[in-house]
């Protein structure tokens, strides 16, 4: 059988199914598509399939003509309707893992997704999770689904496996294809299998690991790490100001050891759906081995501060002008959750909006690369950057495309959390994070 899938691949047969056609299932649809391979997307919005098959792209990672050729050429198609998997020999699972209200994993797509898989999935098929999840996932909840929900057994009936996504949305240099990729796999021949595939899809390095659990633990490392390092950003952007220290130039000057250091930045909180979400998945695993993750707890502590701590500093920034922060019309610069991107998912940005609202100010926002948003149920539309009529400015995203020399020249008071304004001379209406 292992043989046969092998031959497949090489021939460009075998058939691609992606579940989830999000900002990490579609770039990989199109990437499969693009390497010769006939791709069926899957999604339960029908919305997003309908574009999909007329050609029009939604995710910014992906090239909108890319994506109108493959469909035309039939490579790619999208559908809701899940009996399909019935002739997909390869399906990747790339639906959201977020957290429920008391921060514990919701791991209810992928369940969801593979009960479905499980209805429909032929022998022979390759079965891998791309979604971030707690170690031991594939294993534990995965495989038990799929075999008991389709007869087969892993291993000898069906092949299974995880591959971490590392998707970054905006980075001009890595993308889908280019970007290394770490695959783990229950048993030898579905990890040849599942690396095979990768490495005819993608231009990346595939790294093979002994298990899935390994590899679902990698993918929480690479984040973890960089949460807790946006905390210690954070708490020295914190002491930085009290001490009346520029924490950027701090940085800028430590930076410049060749080795033993990596440079990470302050901010309002770190945003999008891995870094804020994903160490959580850790420590609640953590918990079931009796074990406290205190460095990653404390991590989170001081990013989840960080909306409150923006607001404390915006309303010592007006007091300095003798205005109150209740009454205060305020103008919040970018709202996506990071620099150059339109999306807002988990982004610390419409924080900081909601408890300057509660605070009782006047709240706008403008970002150019979103229009509009939708925070606990409310939708709240962006204006125009027009910053004369306000009181304050806050910075909360980084921009490229935002006249910041037009900002300042408002002589309006303005708080950078995200030192935007840099480059900008004459900048005494500005403080800094």
């Amino acid at each position: 059988m292992k043989q046969e899938i092998l031959n497949k691949i090489a021939k460009k047969k075998l058939t691609m199914g992606v579940i989830g056609l999000g900002y990490v299932g579609l770039p990989l649809a199109v990437e499969k598509a693009n390497a010769g391979f006939k791709t069926v997307g899957f999604d339960i919005q029908s919305a997003k399939v309908d574009m999909v098959n007329n050609g029009e792209n939604y995710i910014g990672d992906v090239v909108d003509s890319e994506l109108l050729r493959l469909v035309q050429t039939g490579l790619l198609t999208a559908t809701t309707d899940f009996s399909f998997i019935k002739n997909m020999d390869f399906i990747a699972i790339c639906v959201p893992t977020p957290l429920d209200m008391y921060q514990q994993p919701d791991i209810s797509y992928v369940k969801s997704s593979v009960t479905e898989v499980a209805k429909y999935i032929k022998r022979g098929a390759v079965v891998v999770l791309e979604s971030t999840t707690y170690p031991g996932t594939t294993e534990e909840l995965l495989k038990p689904i799929l075999e008991q929900g389709s007869g087969l057994s892993c291993g000898t009936d069906f092949f299974l496996g995880f591959s971490p996504e590392r998707v970054d949305p905006g980075n001009l240099h890595y993308n889908v294809k280019n970007t290394p990729k770490v695959v783990g796999a229950i048993g030898e021949d579905a990890l040849e299998i599942i690396a095979c595939v990768y490495r005819s899809v993608l231009d990346g390095d595939v790294f093979e690991v002994s298990n899935p659990t390994v590899a679902e633990m990698e993918k929480i490392l690479e984040n973890t790490y960089r949460n807790v390092n946006i905390a210690l950003a954070n708490e020295m952007a914190m002491l930085c100001e009290k001490m009346g220290i520029n924490v950027w130039e701090v940085i800028d000057a430590a930076k410049t050891k060749p080795y033993g250091f990596q440079a990470f930045y302050p901010g309002p909180g770190p945003g999008g759906h891995c870094i804020p979400l994903d160490p959580f998945y850790l420590s609640w695993k953590a918990r079931e081995y009796g074990f406290h993750t205190s460095l990653i707890e404390a991590s989170a502590m001081i990013n989840d501060r960080m909306p409150e701590y923006v607001v404390e500093r915006a309303s010592k920034i007006l007091n300095k002008y003798k205005k109150p922060l209740n009454g205060s019309k305020i103008m919040v610069l970018g709202v996506a959750y990071k620099q150059d991107v339109n999306d807002c998912r988990e982004s610390r940005a419409l924080d900081v909006i909601h408890l300057l609202e509660q605070s009782g100010a006047f709240v706008a926002f403008h970002d150019p690369c979103i229009s509009q948003y939708k925070y606990k149920g409310v939708v709240k539309k962006g204006v125009f950057l027009e910053v004369l009529e306000y009181d304050l400015v806050v910075i909360t995203t980084p921009h490229t495309n935002v006249d910041y020399e037009f900002v300042v020249a408002s002589g309006i008071p303005i708080l950078d959390t995200k030192n935007a304004t840099k480059h900008v001379r004459n900048k005494c209406n500005v403080e800094l994070l």
